[in-house]
């Protein structure tokens, strides 16, 4: 059945779904489809949503809408494939393995996503090419199946069955990949590299593929892409090897996965230059449908760790304009919040529980604070960098304006830590020199 031309928002019934961030609606008479609204709250630390802010709903869905009607068009993988030829540093096996039959297929036939199109949020029609008149919070996108992992019991432990991935179709890989051109100083992959004794660092940046010491506000030679579950109580950091094992994919197909995420990583790198933004990484998700992979999920300014650089007092200064700004709030302002997380978190791996869970039982019973209120004043610069983001893809303002509006706002953010006499915490996280 083709997808219906119109679904008014006032039409779109009950969700069948409400996330933190996000409710999922069946369409009528069309199983194949289903409408995702973005809402304006957001979610940090597995939390669930904690803030609002507001507009972010539209600007969030208008990136996603951009971004998967651009990707099915061959002009800008021919556009990508020019940015890897002339991209100065790059390693030169990987700018090979780059510009491979991956990318030629995608330069001849653009890549395939779950995108269907966004709903006009006035006429209802769905528009599968170019943006609506009137650009909802709601985008229209292709169903996959969800292949959950069995939690078992091996002696004491608790590990996950995913041997039901094994010959299936139809269904989304139950990994992460995440994408990382450079690591910023809140990368958990840098973090996990300087808990690791010296000894063991080599190792470890074998296994990613790059040489030499990892450093916070560098750019690495070549994209590396590593991998985590997607369906345990919390997200775990596998192997490459691991994460094969447990796809469901055949070793050629984890391969293309492997070099269709750094592709759409460049992709939206390729998207964001014009504003000035620089990309540090993103994850995406893949569906197995037919043999081919498909670009599923959520990628908009939640997903990806993009930053402006500035000067403040003589210094270099990385300001992030996506969630990463959010989460520097709370750390920054509300280390004990931080820390109740943290415990409850420890908790409930210990304990085989919901974090969820545990982190409200603490609450109820005095030992862990109430989750901090976010001023109004944080939140509107969050949006206005949204706004800007939103309008440059829209191209209502040039990257230019964009750029200078973005800098504006990121010396508004940087002054705001300063009168609350947290300059230096700042600092200490987003300090590039």
């Amino acid at each position: 059945m083709p997808l219906p031309l119109s679904l008014p928002l006032d039409r779109l019934g009950e969700p069948f779904y409400v996330g933190s961030v996000q409710r999922l609606y069946p369409i009528p008479g069309d199983d194949r489809h289903m409408a995702t609204e973005t809402t304006s709250r957001g979610s940090v630390f597995d939390v669930g949503s904690i803030f609002e802010i507001p507009g972010s709903d539209v600007s969030r869905a208008v990136f996603r809408h951009v971004l998967y009607s651009r990707m099915a068009d061959p002009a800008l993988w021919n556009a990508v494939r020019e940015s890897i030829r002339h991209a100065p540093g790059l390693e030169p096996n990987c700018r090979s393995m780059l510009l491979g039959e991956t990318l030629d297929r995608f330069c001849r036939e653009g890549a395939a996503t779950h995108h269907a199109g966004m709903i006009d949020a006035v006429s209802g029609e769905i528009f599968q090419k170019g943006v609506p008149p009137h650009p909802s919070a709601v985008n229209v996108v292709r169903r996959y199946r969800i292949l959950k992992p069995l939690p078992v019991r091996v002696l004491d432990r608790l590990c996950y069955d995913y041997s039901l991935m094994n010959g299936q179709d139809g269904y989304v890989v139950p990994l992460e990949f995440i994408v990382r051109f450079g690591m910023t100083s809140a990368s958990s992959v840098l973090r996990k590299y300087l808990a690791l004794p010296e000894s063991a660092r080599r190792a470890y940046e074998s296994e990613l593929g790059v040489e030499g010491p990892l450093r916070a506000w560098r750019m690495l030679p070549r994209p590396v892409t590593d991998c985590t579950t997607k369906h345990e109580p919390e997200d775990r950091a596998v192997s490459l090897q691991e994460a094969l094992t447990i796809s469901g994919l055949t070793g050629g197909e984890f391969a293309r996965a492997l070099e269709s995420a750094a592709l759409g990583a460049w992709a939206v790198r390729h998207l964001l230059e014009p504003t000035g933004l620089l990309l540090w990484d993103l994850k995406w998700e893949f569906a197995r449908e037919g043999g081919r992979l498909v670009f599923v999920d959520t990628i908009d300014t939640d997903s990806i760790r993009a930053t402006l650089s500035l000067e403040w007092q003589g210094r270099k200064v990385a300001v992030h304009c996506n969630k990463q700004s959010m989460r520097d709030y709370y750390r920054i302002v509300h280390p004990d919040w931080i820390g109740a997380v943290n415990q409850a978190k420890e908790e409930a791996r210990i304990q085989g529980r919901s974090f969820v869970e545990v982190l409200g039982e603490g609450r109820a019973e005095g030992r862990f604070p109430e989750t901090p209120v976010v001023p109004a004043v944080f939140l509107e610069l969050q949006a206005r960098k949204l706004e800007t983001i939103r309008d440059c893809l829209l191209q209502k303002i040039s990257g230019m304006t964009a750029s200078e509006t973005l800098i504006a706002t990121a010396l508004e953010e940087i002054k705001y830590f300063d009168s609350l006499r947290k300059i230096e915490d700042f600092l200490r996280i987003n300090a590039m020199t």
